[in-house]
């Protein structure tokens, strides 16, 4: 049955991404960067919607809370990153657009990447690096300053549940440069969908948000390893059966 519902939503995404993405597209030509990101994040809620009906798999978020309050209050979210599911409901769940840091081959997904490219976020190039550093610094600002929030996986890529990557100091050196605050996030979402799994199971996906830490006086190293912290800590909380010692 699993088989079968991963199937249907898969083709439900890509059924639903080619229309989605060619009239994000279209639109992109007169509309503004905000109506862009709010129209690409309903084909998100489309797919997290699709999720839940089709797979049986449902967010249960803590901490909303510990989000900025004012329009123009910024952040740095540190995401837990196990599966593609916090990439879409991240972006639905949040009452403020977001700006993802992602790496720039991603703008080549034939529908997906296309409308990508017509949003304001921050695409680089892994291999020039102190160039990518600069440019997220740079992004960041202006983007922050429009009360868009920038969303950072700290450890790269997607790591099997129960274990955990190495937490990269980027998100924090982004946070010290322009002043905001960081909120660490823990995501249980390898419960239902594992990293790199085809087959995904109904269940709960965990996503706590932990409360915001100030940057300012910080070092960027040592502002992660209070992140990582209290996200893994976070982690064997909501999802004890994975860490069993």
């Amino acid at each position: 049955m699993n088989l079968i519902r991963s199937i249907i939503h898969m083709l439900w995404m890509a059924v639903t991404v080619v229309p989605w993405a060619i009239a994000v597209l279209i639109f992109s030509l007169f509309g503004s960067s905000t109506q862009v990101y709010w129209l690409c994040a309903g084909w998100l809620r489309l797919a997290v919607t699709g999720g839940t009906v089709i797979l049986g798999i449902q967010n249960r978020v803590t901490g909303m809370e510990n989000l900025p309050s004012t329009e123009l209050g910024s952040c740095v979210l540190l995401v837990k990153h196990q599966s593609t599911w916090e990439t879409f409901s991240m972006v639905t769940l949040m009452p403020h657009p977001l700006a993802f840091v992602f790496k720039k081959e991603l703008l080549y997904v034939p529908f997906f990447g296309w409308a990508m490219s017509r949003m304001d976020m921050i695409h680089i190039d892994r291999s020039q690096r102190a160039q990518a550093f600069n440019k997220v610094v740079a992004q960041g600002k202006r983007l922050m300053a429009q009360g868009v929030w920038v969303i950072m996986f700290p450890e790269g890529t997607r790591t099997p549940r129960g274990q955990k990557g190495v937490y990269k100091s980027g998100g924090t050196r982004l946070a010290i440069d322009t002043g905001a605050p960081v909120i660490p996030v823990a995501v249980t979402s390898a419960k239902c969908w594992p990293r790199k799994a085809f087959i995904k199971k109904p269940g709960i996906v965990d996503i706590s948000i932990g409360k915001p830490i100030p940057s300012a006086g910080r070092q960027p190293d040592e502002l992660m390893r209070e992140v990582e912290a209290w996200i893994e800590l976070e982690m064997r909380r909501l999802d004890p059966e994975a860490y069993p010692s």
